[in-house]
């Protein structure tokens, strides 16, 4: 009797797991049928940048940099960080990744914009309550069957050598490259967009990669003038302030995340802060398609 009762226990229990697993699996194919514009299925480059507020505000773009990076790898996206410049004390000044994988831009696309954190500061010996900002901001990757014409006599090469975290490891060639174009945009604007990669140990390598997400860029701006949907590239170059932020994070002194675009709400951040961002995704495009 008793090798029974454990014979339906363990069933019961492969029942259950194989019914979230067919949870998650629908979760996903829902997401993915809302995915069906133009870009929604290329790859995505995602910038970090923190807000003013120095060692606070790196941190916090550290913190989004690891949000990301665990949501990809729980997604099964290859994540691939191309450039991440160190805060001096903690934290990041800057980072981009580019996330790999089908509709990876489709998903991210809602994340750009300004996140906004509240919590007791593990930098101030008071303990004070502080909060940061931190953008975001995705676009889509392009590839050789999207014609971007960019005119090299336009574009400013810098190279520079790059380093390990912490400013260790410096190499000893400039293997590093930064892109700057300038030019004008098809409605008449004048527009400055660089590109930085690092992630390379040749700067050949390194310069291929970021003369792609320059066209990325580039191909961005065109297409929001195109589409008439300015906001979200000038959502992007707001200030990192008070007003503009999509989302809050909050702390202390209780736990919540909102998500100020959809108002859509969880009292676990720590989850979130995990990856677990596919139910602040789903709300953004179900809220996109007027559902």
């Amino acid at each position: 009797m008793l090798a029974a009762e454990e014979d339906d226990a363990d069933l019961e229990d492969e029942i259950q797991q194989e019914a979230r697993r067919l949870e998650v699996r629908l979760d996903r194919l829902e997401l993915r049928s809302m995915l069906s514009e133009e870009d929604d299925g290329r790859d995505a480059i995602v910038e970090i940048n923190p807000g003013a507020g120095g060692t606070e505000s790196q941190d916090w773009a550290e913190m989004l940099l690891r949000m990301y990076l665990r949501w990809a790898e729980d997604e099964g996206f290859d994540a691939e960080l191309l450039e991440r410049k160190e805060g001096q004390e903690a934290g990041i000044k800057s980072a981009t990744i580019r996330v790999a994988g089908d509709y990876a831009y489709g998903h991210l696309k809602g994340e750009s914009g300004v996140h906004r954190l509240v919590r007791i500061s593990p930098f101030d010996s008071s303990g004070r309550r502080h909060t940061s900002f931190a953008s975001v901001f995705a676009y889509p990757e392009v590839d050789d069957s999207i014609e971007v014409d960019v005119n090299p006599s336009n574009v400013e090469l810098q190279t520079f050598r790059s380093s390990g975290a912490g400013g260790q490891h410096v190499n000893k060639v400039e293997t590093g490259v930064r892109l700057i174009w300038t030019g004008t945009l098809s409605d008449g604007s004048e527009e400055r967009i660089e590109a930085e990669c690092t992630a390379e140990r040749s700067q050949m390598k390194n310069r291929k990669r970021a003369n792609k997400m320059l066209r990325s860029r580039i191909y961005q701006a065109e297409k929001e003038i195109q589409q008439r949907a300015k906001n979200e590239l000038e959502a992007s170059k707001k200030k990192i302030e008070w007003g503009s932020q999509i989302r809050s994070y909050v702390f202390h002194p209780y736990t919540m995340v909102n998500d100020h675009q959809t108002e859509t709400k969880f009292s676990n951040v720590e989850e979130v802060m995990e990856g677990h961002l596919d139910p602040l995704i789903k709300a953004y495009l179900m809220q996109a398609m007027g559902v």
